[in-house]
């Protein structure tokens, strides 16, 4: 009856299905190409059909980018690797993607198939243009640094939390600007708001993952920052504990509303998009973010199993997002979503409203509101 009770989800959940199948459709007849397509709809769905919205030479580049940062982050995952022999590859790791023979066995499942056949990603990376090449190297060079850094450090402060966000995600941003603009499409957009991009995306990720990340074998990797959770536990995995789901839900709001000042800046990046498909290749996972943050707000759950929105829904974003007013409008509400969650007795109240309240007013001033019912919906 859940299905039947949202037409609209099942509408776009049929047009998603289609746009699936187009894809294997397309995968490339090249052996290296027709590899590196089918292994992003493996190691990520929703990402292989979020690019398909991008133009051919724009999509193997992007698609490239892609496996290329997820083997990198294959490595860095894999807590079976000894540090002294992860390090050094994170830090080589833009210097392998020109060897059309290396590979470097870890990871699981298709993860590992990944690692295992990289050869393939590196000759579809060596068919690309310099620009794209360069772009993909600065970032890879940049981002395994950056990695290898926190294999040996954790992230204690804030300070800490916002520049690990910025090595493993930010950077993404980085390299997705410069790609648009190897493309000829896009102007170059400021460092800044190309971070904010990433670093929304990744701090949503980050907290919606806590009991998968603390329960990793063969030991957990956590990215919550000790000097916002040390105010609510001793330990980090007190909050697995129903005994703490007070305070585990007051340090999950006070981490959504550290990831929401970043919903400015990424409005301000995508209205500034030219090209419809890099447009909507950019918007939907932005509006995933804002909606996975509204979600995830004051929701135990959190520490209880995986929280993520329905595929309806999903669908529903991904066929309804197509101008900036759908930008805005979701955004809008998904803001009000997270607004009547607000406990006036949760210790970050204020702070959250003055964030929320920002959002609404950058998404009313635009003028481009429209009525929706997306977060409606959302809540049934």
């Amino acid at each position: 009856m859940g299905a039947l009770s949202r037409p609209e989800e099942v509408v776009a959940l049929v047009k998603l299905r289609v746009a699936a199948g187009q894809i294997k459709r397309q995968i490339p007849p090249e052996e290296h190409w027709g590899f590196a397509y089918s292994m992003l709809q493996k190691v990520s769905r929703s990402f292989a059909l979020v690019i398909q919205q991008l133009g051919p030479e724009l999509r193997n580049a992007v698609c490239i980018f892609y496996l290329v940062l997820r083997a990198l982050d294959t490595v860095e995952d894999d807590t079976s690797i000894p540090t002294e022999v992860k390090v050094p590859i994170l830090q080589d790791f833009y210097r392998h993607i020109y060897n059309r023979d290396w590979h470097y066995s870890c990871g699981t499942n298709n993860y590992k198939v990944l690692m295992d056949k990289f050869h393939h990603v590196s000759t579809a990376f060596l068919e690309l243009g310099e620009g794209y090449q360069k772009a993909i190297e600065e970032i890879t060079r940049r981002m395994g640094a950056g990695m290898a850094k926190f294999i040996c450090k954790e992230v204690e402060t804030v300070d800490d939390y916002e520049e690990y966000c910025h090595y493993v995600a930010g950077l993404v941003g980085y390299g997705l600007s410069r790609l648009f603009y190897a493309a000829g499409t896009e102007d170059l957009a400021p460092d800044s708001l190309s971070n904010s991009m990433g670093l929304f995306l990744q701090k949503t990720n980050i907290i919606r993952d806590y009991l998968e990340d603390i329960n990793e074998i063969p030991k957990s990797r956590m990215f919550w920052p000790r000097e916002i959770w040390s105010k609510y536990a001793d330990k980090l995995e007190d909050f697995k504990y129903v005994e703490n789901s007070e305070k585990a839900v007051q340090c999950l709001n006070d981490l959504v509303t550290n990831a929401l000042i970043h919903a400015e800046d990424c409005l301000q990046y995508m209205s500034a998009l030219k090209d419809h498909a890099i447009f909507c290749f950019c918007a939907i996972p932005q509006i995933m973010a804002i909606g996975t943050c509204a979600l995830c707000y004051n929701n135990v759950n959190v520490f209880r199993g995986v929280v993520k929105m329905r595929r309806g829904l999903t669908a529903r974003v991904i066929d309804e997002t197509n101008s900036m007013s759908d930008v805005y409008t979701a955004f809008y509400e998904f803001s009000l979503l997270l607004e009547s969650k607000i406990d006036d007795n949760d210790p970050n109240a204020a702070l959250t409203r003055k964030r929320v309240d920002s959002i609404k007013q950058t998404c009313r001033s635009s003028g481009l509101l429209k009525s929706s019912h997306l977060t409606s919906i959302f809540c049934s």
